[in-house]
């Protein structure tokens, strides 16, 4: 683990690896563990970087909302610490609204993009309301019982049912999580950019995940970025829910390792 000043924080990141850099977001409200498995794949042959988003981690909380384009300029200044002119972009749920946010900032910076369980629409007035009565909870009561109402909407049931471990690894790191870097991070998820529109301007290689039981962000909303971006490639990955490269990381990891390869990424 490695710490860089950025604005008014220590941003904490892990780079392993050496080749061309590919920089993976975890999503809400994980950490940069989320990632290991690629990690662990990918550094034999890329220079893979993942870091704590703002308020998750070991990277400091900030005040006020961590809306996504500030977090987009998180990772841009990490690359900068880092010498990295362009890379791969990954994102998995608010990581892919990060990544989108950081395409529409930084589109030149992008060699290739990978969106994970995630979508381009902003949320409904109801989704806003919600995420502030989040906030509020993670804030009154801590992550708990967010982390208990969160887990069934985030595995498969099958998972639930028969893959204690997984469960464990999700649940610990949404007890992890600081509550106000929680509260920070919804808020700024509800203040987030509708990106639709940004979808046919992307031009760079774009890979496309889901779980088919993704309770989330549904397989339509992955289908709607797929027909919207030219190229792109959609895979559907069968028998996982939200957090799709801990359900079936072997076949998540194929498909990013067969798309980074057929990119020239």
């Amino acid at each position: 683990m490695s710490l860089v000043r950025i604005d008014d924080i220590q941003v904490a990141y892990t780079d392993a690896g050496v080749g061309r850099p590919v920089v993976l977001i975890h999503g809400y409200p994980f950490n940069r563990s989320l990632w290991n498995e690629q990690v662990a794949v990918l550094s034999s042959s890329y220079r893979v970087i993942t870091p704590d988003l703002r308020g998750f981690g070991e990277t400091d909380s900030s005040q006020g909302p961590a809306t996504m384009s500030r977090m987009a300029d998180d990772v841009a200044r990490l690359m900068d610490h880092l010498g990295i002119a362009q890379a791969v972009i990954g994102g998995l749920s608010m990581g892919g609204y990060v990544a989108l946010a950081f395409y529409k900032q930084f589109p030149s910076r992008v060699r290739a993009l990978v969106l994970a369980d995630t979508r381009a629409s902003a949320d409904t007035e109801e989704a806003k309301q919600t995420r502030a009565q989040q906030a509020q909870k993670a804030l009154s009561e801590g992550m708990a019982g967010i982390a208990d109402a969160m887990l069934p909407k985030l595995l498969t049931p099958e998972t639930v049912s028969k893959r204690p471990e997984v469960v464990k690894r999700v649940r610990d790191m949404m007890l992890k999580t600081k509550p106000e870097g929680a509260a920070a991070a919804l808020l700024g998820m509800a203040e987030r950019e509708d990106q639709t529109s940004l979808l046919p301007a992307i031009t760079s290689p774009t890979l496309i995940l889901v779980g088919a039981e993704d309770a989330i962000t549904p397989v339509g909303d992955s289908e709607k970025m797929h027909n919207a971006i030219a190229g792109s490639r959609l895979v559907v990955i069968e028998n996982a829910g939200h957090v799709s490269n801990l359900e079936r990381t072997d076949e998540f990891n194929q498909n990013l390792v067969d798309f980074l390869r057929n990119a020239g990424a």
